[in-house]
């Protein structure tokens, strides 16, 4: 399959679960601004909504949208507590919030330069990270099994390092535990970034 990402970007997370159910995959590089690939080719033409992630099946058939994606992929590395109906239904759920109430309002924030606006947006977002650190479970948001949520989550906290949105105290250890695994880490060294805790 092909893989349509943008280093650091959402797309993270769906490198990150592509590692974890041990997947083979060919990444492709998009710039998200000019919307074009490595090679100057017309990112449009794969898809045509111009964003990221895809994943281009060995069928032909176009994945797009992060939240079922991750839940595509988090069914191939066989999470447990995902095969069965409620427990599929609270993963939705989830990463539903995460792509409509974190993610969406991370954006305008990395390119507002209107100063009462990122206040505005941090204090927007703050509130619902500390909603989602409170449901933290165990290592990960449903315990001790890691999902496409985790790995969303990582990516929206790494965004808040980056845009100064305060999170929980509690969350480090989940970073801690999510940048332990061996999929974060080969993921994070294929896109060239680092980690945000030191792994011991």
């Amino acid at each position: 399959m092909d893989f349509y990402h943008a280093p650091g970007s959402s797309s993270l997370a769906t490198h990150i679960m592509l590692r974890e159910a041990a997947l083979d995959f060919r990444p492709h590089k998009v710039d998200i601004f000019s919307h074009t690939l490595e090679d100057g080719s017309d990112y449009a033409r794969i898809n045509p909504n111009g964003y990221v992630p895809a994943l281009v099946l060995d069928d032909g058939t176009l994945l797009t949208e992060s939240v079922a994606i991750l839940d595509w992929l988090a069914g191939r590395a066989e999470a447990p507590g995902l095969d069965d109906e409620a427990g599929r239904l609270r993963h939705l759920q989830m990463l539903a919030f995460m792509s409509s109430e974190l993610h969406k309002p991370f954006i305008p924030l990395f390119f507002t330069e209107d100063e009462e606006e990122q206040t505005r947006l941090r204090q927007a977002l703050e509130p619902r990270l500390a909603w989602i650190g409170a449901r933290v479970q165990g290592a990960y948001v449903f315990g001790d099994r890691f999902t496409g949520v985790d790995a969303m989550l990582y990516v929206m906290l790494r965004w808040a390092e980056m845009a100064g949105v305060a999170y929980p105290v509690g969350l480090n250890g989940f970073i801690g535990h999510v940048e332990g695994r061996r999929s974060v880490r080969r993921a994070l060294a294929d896109e060239g970034l680092e980690p945000l805790r030191a792994v011991t």
